[in-house]
């Protein structure tokens, strides 16, 4: 036992900054993936027939695409996106490629979450506003994002999960993380205490991300 604890004190300086850089990359991936996921989202569910922005050629093009990349595994998609990350990037590996890459990822899988936590707002309160003489753009930022603001944090707390999967593949494009530490450092030279000291952080983190997420859901919806 005092081997072990020796050897988790001798690795807690490069696990703490390999924690800090899947924070970051799952973080940046979270800001700039859930702003396009959510402006996607919602475009995909007031364009849709009976929307109050109906506009039924808008959502036939939101939609293949987000069909279309979704279903697509990361680390394909990774290797598909290294063209346009070098071009927008000005390269193709490192964290910044990771995260560019994560948040193209992440737009069309919380276009989706949002867009399914959103057509569950009840229609009544939607009509209720139109009939109020309430416009488009008010029903949208008074009433459906507010209704379904309780389902859409848990919908984000799914995502925010998943960008903690899919950031343990950054070791593919030069990136760092827990995920490549796991790999590189423990699965390799087969150091069983570096693996697992990686993957109860990365459990203890989805665990806090999870509650806060069930918590804050909670809170909203007792409104």
């Amino acid at each position: 036992m005092t081997d072990l604890f020796d050897r988790l004190s001798e690795l807690a300086p490069e696990l703490l900054e390999q924690t800090g850089i899947t924070l970051w990359v799952v973080v940046a991936a979270l800001l700039f993936g859930g702003i396009g996921g959510l402006v996607v989202g919602t475009t995909i569910t007031v364009t849709r027939r009976g929307g109050v922005l109906q506009q039924p050629v808008v959502y036939a093009i939101l939609n293949a695409l987000v069909n279309t990349i979704r279903p697509i595994p990361f680390i394909i998609f990774l290797v598909a996106m290294q063209p346009l990350t070098r071009l927008v990037i000005g390269r193709g590996i490192g964290n910044e490629a990771i995260i560019f890459a994560l948040s193209l990822a992440a737009t069309f899988a919380i276009a989706r979450i949002v867009e399914q936590n959103l057509v569950t707002v009840d229609p009544g309160v939607i009509e209720a506003a139109r009939a109020s003489g309430a416009g488009p753009w008010r029903i949208i930022r008074t009433v459906i994002l507010p209704e379904g603001a309780g389902p859409l944090i848990l919908g984000y707390t799914f995502a925010i999960v998943a960008l903690i999967d899919m950031s343990a593949v950054a070791g593919l494009a030069g990136g760092q993380g827990l995920g490549y530490y796991a790999v590189s450092y423990g699965l390799r030279n087969f150091d069983e205490v570096v693996t697992w000291s990686a993957l109860v952080i990365i459990v203890v983190i989805t665990q806090l991300v999870q509650g806060l997420g069930n918590w804050l859901a909670r809170r909203v919806l007792r409104r």
